[in-house]
């Protein structure tokens, strides 16, 4: 359970940290999450309706700060971090003491990858076969679930890098298939491209595990901690020697975390939309599209667009004036 509570915890920071201010849960998530929240704390949920660290309501802000929150699906609520209501003493000193836990290292040193010389497929065959085979990245898989290595043009000039696969990435083994997947492929059509012209992967290689729920399934996802990052880095590294693009898009703030070291920034918005070095290859720091799936509004679409407009321009891409005035204000 505390695994569990300390990558939920994680996972609320990074989103905190990317803009995010609501985030949609159930009903009986909310009411699962008191009680683990007021079990930890040795009380209840006062009867007078002060409310522990996750409490039940709406908002009508979205991350970008515009009053045009996403909509709900029926049944779901929003919580958030009321700033009015203060938990119980104990209830913050247990939550206190959640956000501090460190798990101790439990991967062995991260692999030394070495590729054979040969042409591109050949090597990425290679590498492909010691990502399928490294014992690590097997142990962390759930039954009938598949490692994942990136995919796209070999001689691609754009490097897409996201974090880490989701529930449908483990089924297909492909990176970025779900709906923020689905979303990457329609802002690289928007950028002129294909999106078997460019190259797509993520730091890790399996999808970070959560406990599994009633139905012996994963739900949800967790942002990779370092160690994790860490151990699969030099597979990212391979991909980079590999494919050799002129620019690298990172993909959210934990990815960029994962190429820059934990603590190089304090929030997304810090960096985003600035170059910055990389195994010796530019970086552009962007939003997740996962970000645009929670905050569907043409200013948090736009913010995401000017940083691939800056990836365009450096690549000489043509953009039409069409293209310049996506997602503007009108």
């Amino acid at each position: 359970m505390r695994a569990a509570l300390t990558a939920l915890t994680d996972e609320l920071k990074r989103l905190r940290a990317s803009g995010v201010k609501t985030v949609s849960i159930s009903e009986e998530t909310l009411a699962h999450l008191r009680k683990v929240v007021g079990s930890r704390a040795g009380q209840r949920v006062n009867a007078s309706g002060a409310r522990n660290e996750f409490s039940a309501g709406t908002s009508t802000s979205d991350a970008a700060g515009k009053n045009d929150a996403p909509s709900r699906a029926p049944g779901v609520s929003t919580f958030s971090r009321p700033e009015s209501v203060t938990a119980p003493r104990a209830a913050q000193t247990a939550t206190a003491k959640m956000e501090t836990v460190t798990p101790a290292p439990k991967l062995p040193p991260p692999p030394v990858v070495s590729l054979p010389s040969g042409d591109k497929q050949t090597r990425w065959d290679a590498l492909f076969a010691q990502v399928i085979a490294d014992p690590v990245c097997l142990q962390h898989l759930r039954p009938g679930k598949k490692v994942v290595l990136g995919v796209g043009d070999l001689d691609a000039k754009i490097f897409f890098c996201g974090e880490a696969p989701g529930a449908e990435e483990e089924i297909q083994g492909e990176p970025f298939v779900g709906p923020a997947g689905q979303l990457l492929t329609k802002m690289i059509q928007a950028m002129g491209l294909k999106r078997s012209d460019v190259y797509i992967g993520n730091i890790m290689n399996w999808r970070p595990d959560l406990p599994l729920g009633s139905a012996q399934a994963q739900m949800g996802n967790r942002p990779p901690t370092e160690e994790e990052m860490q151990y699969c880095l030099p597979f990212l590294r391979a991909q980079l020697e590999i494919v050799n693009p002129d620019v690298i898009v990172a993909l959210g703030s934990t990815a960029a975390q994962g190429l820059f070291g934990y603590g190089s920034f304090k929030t997304l918005g810090e960096i985003r939309g600035r170059w910055k070095p990389f195994a010796e290859k530019p970086v552009m720091v962007t939003y997740h599209p996962s970000y645009i799936l929670r905050n569907p509004s043409n200013r948090s679409k736009r913010a995401i667009w000017e940083d691939l407009l800056k990836v365009m321009e450096r690549q000489a891409l043509p953009i039409s004036e069409k293209q310049r005035a996506y997602f503007s204000d009108k």
